[in-house]
């Protein structure tokens, strides 16, 4: 017997033979690896919708549905599409044996079979799909990261874009010259910090720890407001701010928070271009503030509402050049971030027509 320590895996094992069962499962079970048994295709296929597997053992002929027609079903379903599989047969037959591999079949052990090599037929295979799995998820990590920087660092170069644009072709009055040229250096002092703040995730290896973090409402108004306050007016718009209790802390990262509110009025300005924005806060549920980013747009679809969260969803804002830019990740980022901090973001139709998305955050002490 291998005295090597096995990689955990889950193994479904499938033999209309019920002693077969017990041998193959006590001789996996002995080594550490989680069993589930199946003696017909059907039963395989219902043990597979509840629990997935890194490994199927099929027995290759059995009454009713044999060995080649249950794979052929197991690989209609997406989600084991790449589960290796291995035959148990007792057959030698050439032809029967590559029209195992023809099927999807990984590899085969031969009736009476030989604990050690079925043993370390089932490691080598178990081995390679979670090496598979490990690398999948990694390439996965990789994309989500680049999409968020990629998503993250587009709100603050178009600042910079916009403010750049008005310097260069002159089309600004002078004394708004100091203001464009802070607003540059702001949003390249935000796109830094958010690089720095994700290279900083990937070395720790683990996701940032904020419950100490604070942001001041008063000084995120007024970060909004040089922010976005000349371009919307640029766009015949106007940025209206409500009254804020003085020094409100919120449990929020600022950084993060600025994405946030970024996010929602860049969304605000590309969806209900030519609209005043209003900015308000009010308490909301006990211990929590609520800020909120109203405009006087058309406003979210009901039909389309209940999608507008998930990751890539996009409604149409009617500019062909804008909605070719858009990853629809901004809204479906801003929730998670906003929800691993203790709060919440959602839409609500606004009295009067408009959108109207809620921000509530704890208020930090």
């Amino acid at each position: 017997m291998p005295t090597s320590k096995n990689i955990a895996g889950r193994v479904l094992v499938v033999d209309d033979q019920p002693s077969n069962l017990r041998i193959i499962s006590a001789l996996l079970s002995r080594q550490g690896y989680t069993v589930h048994t199946a003696e017909s295709g059907e039963e395989a296929l219902e043990a597979l919708e509840r629990q997935s597997a890194d490994l199927l053992l099929l027995d290759m002929m059995m009454p009713g549905m044999d060995g080649f027609e249950l794979l052929e079903e197991v690989r209609r379903h997406p989600a084991c599409s790449s589960l290796p599989v291995v035959f148990l047969t007792a057959a030698h037959d050439r032809d029967l044996l590559l029209r195992a591999f023809d099927s999807g079949a990984v590899d085969y052990v031969t009736k009476p079979f030989m604990p050690e090599e079925l043993l370390a037929r089932v490691q080598a295979h178990i081995g390679l799909k979670l090496t598979r799995d490990r690398l999948e998820r990694v390439a996965r990590e990789r994309q989500e990261l680049v999409n968020l920087v990629a998503h993250d660092l587009k709100n603050p170069l178009s600042s910079i874009f916009f403010a750049s644009d008005l310097l260069i072709t002159g089309q600004t009055r002078e004394d708004r010259i100091p203001r464009y040229l802070q607003m540059i250096r702001d949003s390249a002092e935000d796109a830094l910090g958010y690089i720095r703040r994700y290279l900083e995730t990937q070395a720790s290896a683990r996701p940032r720890d904020d419950a100490d973090a604070r942001a001041c409402l008063a000084e995120l108004v007024q970060w909004i407001e040089r922010r976005y306050a000349l371009q919307l007016e640029e766009r015949g718009s106007r940025l209206h701010i409500g009254e804020l209790p003085a020094q409100t802390l919120v449990s929020i990262d600022a950084l993060v928070v600025r994405q946030v509110c970024e996010n929602l009025i860049s969304n605000a300005i590309k969806y209900a271009p030519g609209s005043d924005i209003e900015l308000s806060f009010r308490p909301g549920a006990p211990g929590y503030w609520q800020l909120r980013v109203e405009d006087r747009g058309p406003g979210i679809p009901p039909d389309k509402q209940s999608a507008l969260f998930t990751p890539f969803f996009r409604i149409s804002s009617g500019d062909a050049a804008t909605d070719q830019v858009s990853t629809g990740l901004g809204l479906s980022l801003a929730r998670q971030i906003v929800a691993a901090s203790g709060g919440e973001l959602r839409y609500e139709d606004r009295d009067g027509g408009g959108a109207s998305f809620v921000l509530e955050l704890r208020q930090a002490h």
